[in-house]
């Protein structure tokens, strides 16, 4: 058993630091190029290797907090994934039951994650303090809103676009953060878990709004007035 579980924790931290490092590959490239497609997907499978280990790890310890925490991460990565085939959903590519059920789990891993949050049931939890809430709510926001998205799918043809990008883009700081709590020890825990969602939700949150205005102002050119004589 003990060599299994060593086997599991190679193959997680492998798949892990394979994901940390081809991220920034794909964002380099040309999206929608050949070489951003083929290091996305390599990125994508890793992230499902890293959850699949996480979740396998975290439940033979026991450690609720990281198999739950595992849920949520993968979900951005499959919300990011899964948004390419669902770019056009009045063409009939609607969400599937694959979708539906990853959402769904999500929201639940996500609120049970609060929950647990705000009870402390051992001293695991108390030593994380308010980190767990923190993910429950983020999870079961996110979560949410692709339901509602799913049930009324939105009329802007550049939606696929941003949910691909910020699901992609949110793994990766689910990433940087579990780099950032087994290395950066000299950080309190808090702090460690939670310093990249603080710096990359607002840089994503900035990034949406900017192309937001941006395929705007594309769609519909300003037409300057013509000078009167």
């Amino acid at each position: 058993m003990e060599t299994l579980i060593t086997t599991l924790r190679w193959i997680h931290i492998s798949a892990g630091m394979l994901a940390l490092g081809l991220a920034p590959v794909a964002m380099l490239t040309v999206k929608g190029g050949r070489a951003h497609r083929r290091w996305g997907k390599i990125y994508f499978w890793s992230m499902a290797v890293v959850a699949s280990t996480a979740i396998m790890l975290a439940l033979w310890r026991p450690q609720i907090f990281l198999a739950l925490l595992a849920v949520f991460s993968f979900y951005l990565a499959f919300t990011g994934y899964r948004a390419l085939p669902r770019k056009r959903p009045a063409q009939g590519r609607e969400p599937v039951a694959i979708d539906w059920a990853a959402a769904l789990l999500t929201f639940a891993a996500s609120a049970a994650l609060a929950v647990l949050g705000l009870v402390r049931p051992g001293p695991n939890w108390q030593r994380l303090g308010f980190v767990p809430v923190v993910f429950g709510v983020l999870g079961m926001v996110l979560a949410g809103l692709d339901i509602r998205k799913f049930a009324r799918p939105p009329a802007d043809p550049h939606a696929w676009w941003f949910a691909h990008m910020s699901g992609m883009l949110g793994s990766y700081i689910a990433t940087v953060s579990a780099f950032s709590v087994v290395n950066f020890t000299f950080l309190p825990i808090t702090v460690r878990w939670l310093w990249p969602t603080a710096i990359g939700l607002p840089l994503i949150t900035t990034w949406i709004t900017y192309y937001k205005i941006r395929f705007r102002q594309t769609a519909h050119p300003r037409v300057e007035a013509a000078p009167t004589l």
